[in-house]
């Protein structure tokens, strides 16, 4: 879940017939001169070096990107929005989550983002913090409104990240929300397929005492013990095949 800068790539235009027989590697430096210098001028903000508006917001998503709070702090109190988004379409607090800085994330919540705010590929901040394990920024984006229900471009949605990562208190935070530990997502999948999948025995465990029934099967018509032990997880397929 990195942002990356597109590559700036020169104009065949640029180089000129006599470059062809020039010294390749003093050729290079001379192009790559003036990138450098950039680079090194603008720190952080680099990134935005093609755009023409490097105003709050766009610095805003640069400094967040770069890890700096303070520097963030200081373009909301000027006016920058909680809400800017870098080309990705993402959110200063889904690039905090995404680097696992919760310092950020919780100025961000602080400034009043959206959480419900999803990039280009559907990506929510709840999404982010689940995938990661932050249990204690995911019951802060539930108790401000965070849909636990969204679903990102492959239809996955915060509590089937949380289970196949493993992150147990995270599931047990999404349940505790009222999150249906039965509920079928793409491919007719459940939370505790996902788990089964990855051998995350905790999150069996908890999915398993809020009542998930392993008798469900998915669109090829296998149950999470069969997915589990395919995977190659005897011990987690046995967990599942020995609830009663």
């Amino acid at each position: 879940m990195s942002v990356s800068d597109e590559d700036s790539k020169p104009s065949v235009g640029l180089y000129s017939e006599s470059m062809r027989h020039a010294n390749p590697r003093r050729a290079t430096l001379r192009v790559l001169a003036p990138v450098m210098l950039a680079a090194t001028l603008l720190g952080p903000f680099a990134g935005y070096a093609a755009d023409t508006d490097l105003g709050p917001n766009a610095r805003l998503v640069a400094l967040a990107r770069a890890g700096d709070v303070d520097g963030v702090r200081h373009l909301l109190s000027q006016g920058a929005s909680p809400d800017a988004r870098n080309r990705l379409g993402e959110t200063a607090l889904v690039i905090a989550l995404k680097r696992n800085d919760t310092t950020l994330a919780n100025a961000m919540l602080e400034a009043g983002t959206d959480v419900n705010v999803a990039s280009a590929n559907g990506t929510t901040a709840l999404m982010a913090a689940a995938y990661a394990g932050q249990a204690e920024v995911v019951q802060a984006l539930l108790a401000r409104g965070a849909d636990p229900a969204a679903t990102d471009r492959i239809g996955k949605n915060a509590i089937t990240y949380a289970a196949g990562q493993g992150h147990a208190g995270v599931v047990r935070a999404l349940l505790g929300h009222g999150v249906d530990p039965n509920a079928r997502y793409r491919n007719d999948l459940t939370a505790l397929m996902w788990a089964a999948g990855y051998g995350r025995d905790e999150a069996v465990k908890v999915l398993l005492a809020a009542g998930a029934r392993t008798d469900l099967r998915d669109n090829r018509g296998k149950t999470a013990a069969d997915i589990a032990r395919e995977a190659g997880y005897p011990e987690t397929s046995k967990l599942l095949q020995e609830k009663p």
